[in-house]
């Protein structure tokens, strides 16, 4: 049996980086709450991989708040000198 799914034309590392540019810094339940009016189905796994992805990129940062609590936020430009 073939699982077939519609793709979204919006990757889900885009969709994190333009709500975090409209609404700032945000828990990631939170931003995970956000992407879902675009994607569904999205699970907190498919999220996780996407953080990773943008924070490994130097895109984002995730730092943890509380357990189970996490804050995600763009990284903005570098200072020339830093």
């Amino acid at each position: 049996m073939v699982n077939i799914s519609t793709w979204n034309s919006r990757p889900v590392n885009l969709a994190v980086v333009e709500t975090l540019q409209k609404k700032g810094p945000i828990a990631d339940l939170e931003l995970l709450s956000e992407l879902k009016d675009s994607y569904g189905d999205l699970s907190f796994r498919e999220l996780n991989k996407a953080l990773l992805r943008l924070e490994v990129q130097g895109l984002v940062r995730v730092t943890r708040l509380m357990k189970g609590k996490r804050r995600v936020e763009l990284v903005g430009p570098r200072e020339k000198g830093a």
